[in-house]
């Protein structure tokens, strides 16, 4: 995540998106009629004042907005990290005008020495899961994004786990340096996230799914999974997210870049709400027919929202690119449906100038194959000469979002657009739009 930050792009004259984007999704996978529209209404530009490289994580305590961007822990690429802080407001936009002096920082555990069991480098909070029988609101689980390189979790040959570093991919600094492997976990906070204790991995791949040299040359991950939002339904969290292993070993000899993409993109899996506590080998990825491959098995992406190789997909091991990645999912009141923006990868080093929508009506994701019925992705908003990443979707402080308490995974009608603009001096994470959505 941080490993993007310093992406060298050439820089291009700033392209504005159209002033009013009208964007309707196509007929769904289950051959409703249905189509959402999101309206891009001009509004005046809203700074986030503080370090983003990830998803928004927020939510409401009893009266007071919540949010927890930032980054925690050791990176030996980027340095260690001790900006993961939380801030509060009466709203959202009260929260997210703080400046970066009024953010707290809150308990985290500290990294494990290398070779023992515990937190290993660093971590980014994705998405806050309100545990819904504390009627307090101060029982939360951040799902967080976590790195590591081969210095930071060496290879273990007794549990499998860790990284050999032979063959080990660039990373964003140049020939030496190494390209990250993320994984996914939880973490827990019985005190509105002032404090937290880490719970274990959710979802990860192991070395024998990692993509090495002399194939993978796109400068961004060795391989495992990441950029995950998740959300509820049912008596399980849906964790959707970005996946960047081999679907299945990884053989220099035999390897087929073709096969690869067709085992990326963004994926889902599932955790029953009652194991968030102990989340160690609980959650199962969906292998094309339910949710039935393990936590670091080989699971299949949504086959809706993958480009075609005609369309110019790719492997997320190429230079070229061709993927979304990073949703953000929300349920929207108004239309009764999931919303999901992504952002698309076009080029080495995470370039991709284009943010874009799909739309999901079955609220239950647990039923049949309702967790893969998303709508072909439609563009809203490209910037060429721009890297966007991080789309979200977030309430403003109108009567509507604090009567019903809206958050990044909660919406209505119209929603503020957040997403993080890149050129080739500057970086930040702005709003400039309201999406007023139509059915």
């Amino acid at each position: 995540m941080t490993r993007r930050l310093l992406t060298a792009v050439t820089s291009l004259l700033f392209s504005l998106i159209p002033a009013f984007v009208l964007v309707s999704c196509n007929q769904n996978e289950a051959g409703t009629t249905d189509t959402p529209k999101a309206v891009l209404i001009p509004a005046k530009k809203f700074y986030f004042n503080n370090f983003v490289d990830c998803n928004m994580a927020e939510a409401w305590i009893g009266d007071t907005f919540r949010i927890f961007p930032g980054k925690h822990g050791e990176d030996p690429l980027w340095g260690y990290a001790n900006d993961l802080k939380f801030a509060d407001g009466a709203n959202a936009d009260e929260a997210f005008l703080r400046k970066a002096g009024e953010f707290t920082e809150p308990g985290i555990p500290e990294n494990a020495p290398v070779g023992q069991p515990g937190l290993h480098g660093a971590v980014w909070f994705e998405t806050v899961y309100q545990d819904a029988t504390d009627k307090s609101g101060r029982t939360l689980y951040a799902v967080y994004h976590n790195e590591n390189y081969p210095a930071t979790l060496p290879y273990d040959p007794e549990t499998g786990t860790g990284y050999k570093d032979n063959n080990w991919p660039q990373g964003l600094k140049g020939p030496t340096s190494p390209a990250a492997v993320c994984r996914i976990g939880i973490m827990k906070s019985t005190d509105g996230g002032r404090n937290w204790a880490d719970k274990g991995l959710f979802l990860e791949d192991l070395q024998p799914r990692l993509i090495l040299k002399p194939h993978n040359t796109s400068n961004t991950f060795a391989g495992g999974v990441g950029d995950p939002s998740a959300v509820a339904s049912g008596d399980y969290l849906y964790l959707f997210y970005g996946e960047y292993g081999y679907p299945g070993e990884y053989d220099p000899a035999g390897y087929n870049p073709e096969t690869e993409r067709n085992g990326q993109c963004i994926s889902v899996a599932r955790i029953r709400l009652s194991d968030l506590d102990n989340p160690a080998d609980k959650a199962r990825r969906w292998d094309g027919k339910g949710f039935n491959a393990p936590p670091d098995g080989v699971g299949a992406p949504v086959a809706s929202l993958q480009i075609a190789k005609t369309a110019g997909g790719g492997p997320a091991s190429s230079p070229t690119g061709g993927f979304h990645w990073g949703p953000s999912v929300s349920w929207n009141t108004y239309l009764q449906s999931w919303v999901m923006l992504m952002g698309k990868v076009t080029g080495p080093s995470w370039e991709g100038s284009s943010l874009y929508i799909s739309f999901n009506p079955n609220k239950d994701l647990g039923k049949g194959n309702n967790s893969q019925q998303w709508s072909t992705p439609v563009k809203l908003v490209d910037r060429p000469g721009h890297i966007l990443w991080y789309p979200s979707l977030q309430p403003m402080n109108t009567p509507e979002d604090i009567a019903n308490k809206h958050t990044c995974l909660k919406l209505g009608q119209k929603a503020r657009l957040f997403f993080k603009d890149i050129r080739k001096d500057t970086s930040e994470y702005v709003s400039e739009y309201i999406v007023e959505f139509r059915k």
